[in-house]
């Protein structure tokens, strides 16, 4: 029999893996409302599926199987393709005509998952 310490360890464990996947947003959610997010700090978990550096500033899309993003970096340079990132940072939106939308996720922070 399992002893008290052991299950509440799996119950914390379980409980901060939960906590840390519903803290992003749903990228498919950013883009349907994007200005109900402009200006706003987002996070976003998914697999980069292009990304291009230069001098320490990067540009890369992230894909969370709900929908792309764009990422731009204002310092560290741009993580690889396929890669699976999770980025912190200010959701911009430029405008929205029809169905088509200009925005971007200005990136402060990226973290391995």
């Amino acid at each position: 029999m399992p002893s008290l310490s052991r299950l509440s360890l799996v119950a914390l464990t379980a409980l901060l893996f939960l906590s840390c996947k519903t803290n992003t947003t749903p990228i498919k959610t950013l883009l349907d409302d994007p200005s109900r997010f402009d200006g706003k700090t987002v996070r976003i978990l998914g697999d980069v599926q292009g990304s291009v550096g230069l001098l320490g500033y990067g540009a890369y899309q992230v894909n969370d199987g709900t929908g792309t993003l764009s990422v731009v970096t204002q310092g560290g340079g741009a993580p690889r393709q396929g890669a699976r990132v999770g980025v912190e940072g200010t959701f911009r939106s430029a405008y929205t005509i029809g169905n088509q939308s200009a925005t971007v996720l200005v990136e402060e922070q990226r973290y391995t998952p």
